[in-house]
């Protein structure tokens, strides 16, 4: 069946079109009265539904029931309430159209320039553990109606489907409309949103009548003979790594990552910031103590875990930045704990891109919101890294179990060289290694105290690792600790690390010429462990 057609011809041109009237009914009540306030001062007529209505009234700003405009009650406990023409004519109708404009007129309905819907908490009502009837009662029908209707009509209507887009409709509100190009963005994630609902639905009943629902990824230990990628379209980026490519986020299902971050304050992510901040989050969420990660294009500039009396977060973090702060300059910061105060305070005077962390201090936050551009990340509950991870190749995608250290212990290493580690050596190593598989191959680590001193990273041989882990450390290389990612091909890298006074080393060992190796560091007393793995991060 083929749906209406219009001669190109016919149709006006509408850019910024002016908010004159909108139609608002949503579950989440979240910015709800700031942006109601907005509309009303603004004079716009607000038509709402039921618990919306209710809320938006009780606040004193004039709204418009419904039901008034549909002269039809709510019924059949709210299951049937903006199902009708009055509603569906007002957000379809597109005005580039003068046989629009002309039959809207002869019904005597008025158009919406603005939509904003959110959805029954379906999925938020299955993870609490309810099923059957009660569940099936948080589908929304009409909601999801609205939704596609304006995101259709998107030449026309703006739709907003989430209280992270009411700032920009407020702007818009106060600069006279939105733009053709901002209800295009909108749009885009209205279909998404809505297509995540079902598929989260179809998951539901699948699930509730013994079907395995479809994943993306195969079970742990098994080899899928297919490997579907499933992901829904979460927001549109200005750009991807460069200003000429388009790029888009998608989110997948069940995910608990950055995708799936909130963003409290600061610029739109770019694709760029999602990189470096995923890169931060995986160095900083490999330490079960408090921990920060400082990251610039996706290499980090310093890694470092509490030590002292204090805060420990703050101490984390001065002691990540001190490990290189030129680098640091512009870069991603993850931690592990909540932002502090004290952190912020330290965060606020370091000209910083993202901020990323499971929570902040209501202190820290409005400090760190004094910082118009900072992005200001919270990661969602349980965050973690996918069971899979795949990297795209031309023509296919390479699949394999993500590189994380399982109940980590260092009772398996095996000393090659000098004397047992004393308890602080060995806890320098043990961190050192942990740190090291953040960093790009061939990667370096020079630690000292908890505390990364010195990085080497993506060089194209050990040697040259080796050179820039002890240039970037200076004098802080004497009586650090090393880590190296995978074994010393030669005895060269080695030694620069030697005589720069690196007092232990841990490496995979493995090599055919790991005799020479050990032997130089036997000639030098220094304590060595193999442990018996490789940590390469392309």
């Amino acid at each position: 069946m083929s749906g209406p057609t219009h001669a190109p011809s016919e149709y006006r041109s509408r850019d910024a079109i002016p908010i004159r009237r909108a139609l608002v009914s949503v579950s989440d009540k979240t910015g709800l009265l700031e942006l109601a306030a907005v509309l009303a001062k603004a004079g716009v007529e607000i038509v709402s539904t039921g618990s919306t209505a209710k809320t938006i009234s009780d606040a004193g700003h004039p709204v418009t029931e419904v039901a008034q405009i549909t002269g039809f009650p709510e019924s059949l406990d709210g299951r049937v309430k903006t199902l009708h023409p009055a509603i569906h004519a007002g957000i379809l109708a597109d005005l580039r159209l003068a046989s629009h404009e002309v039959q809207l007129a002869k019904l005597g309905i008025e158009p919406f320039e603005l939509v904003v819907v959110n959805l029954y908490p379906f999925v938020e009502t299955i993870a609490s553990g309810v099923t059957g009837d009660a569940a099936i009662e948080q589908i929304d029908i009409g909601g999801p109606a609205m939704v596609r209707a304006a995101a259709k009509n998107h030449a026309n209507v703006a739709i907003a489907v989430s209280p992270a887009s009411y700032q920009q409709i407020i702007k818009a509100v106060t600069l006279g409309g939105t733009t053709l190009a901002q209800r295009q963005r909108l749009a885009g994630e209205a279909f998404a949103h809505t297509a995540a609902y079902d598929t989260a639905v179809a998951a539901f009943f699948a699930s509730s009548i013994g079907i395995r629902a479809a994943h993306p990824l195969p079970e742990a230990g098994e080899v899928a003979d297919v490997f579907e990628v499933r992901a829904s379209l979460a927001h549109v980026l200005r750009y991807g790594e460069n200003a000429h490519q388009d790029a888009s986020l998608y989110v997948s299902e069940g995910g608990a990552g950055i995708a799936q971050a909130s963003q409290l304050h600061g610029k739109e992510m770019s694709y760029n910031n999602y990189v470096d901040a995923d890169a931060a989050l995986r160095a900083a969420y490999d330490f079960s103590e408090p921990a920060v990660a400082i990251v610039k294009h996706a290499q980090p500039c310093g890694i470092a875990v509490a030590r002292g009396a204090g805060d420990p977060i703050a101490s984390a973090h001065i002691r990540a930045h001190e490990c290189d702060p030129v680098s640091a300059f512009g870069g991603v910061i993850a931690a592990n704990r909540p932002v502090t105060i004290q952190m912020a305070e330290r965060v606020k005077d370091i000209f910083t891109e993202v901020v990323i962390a499971p929570d902040f201090d209501q202190e820290a936050l409005e400090l760190l919101k004094t910082k118009k551009n900072l992005r200001l990340l919270k990661l969602p509950a349980g965050y973690h890294r996918d069971d899979v991870e795949f990297k795209q190749i031309s023509g296919g995608l390479l699949v394999q179990q993500p590189d994380v250290f399982d109940e980590f212990s260092s009772d398996s290493w095996q000393l090659v060289s000098g004397d047992e580690a004393d308890d602080a050596t060995r806890a320098d190593l043990e961190f050192a290694w942990r740190a090291v598989r953040a960093v790009k191959s061939n990667a370096i680590l020079l630690a000292d105290d908890g505390a990364s001193v010195g990085v080497g990273m993506g060089q194209v041989n050990r040697v040259d690792s080796c050179r820039l882990a002890v240039d970037r450390a200076g004098d802080r290389a004497l009586g650090s600790v090393a880590a190296s990612d995978a074994f010393f091909p030669f005895a060269d890298g080695l030694e620069i690390l030697l005589k720069a006074g690196v007092r232990a080393v841990a490496q995979p060992g493995g090599s055919v010429r790991d005799e020479e190796v050990i032997a130089a560091a036997k000639k030098a007393g220094v304590t060595m462990y193999f442990t018996g793995e490789r940590h390469f991060y392309h």
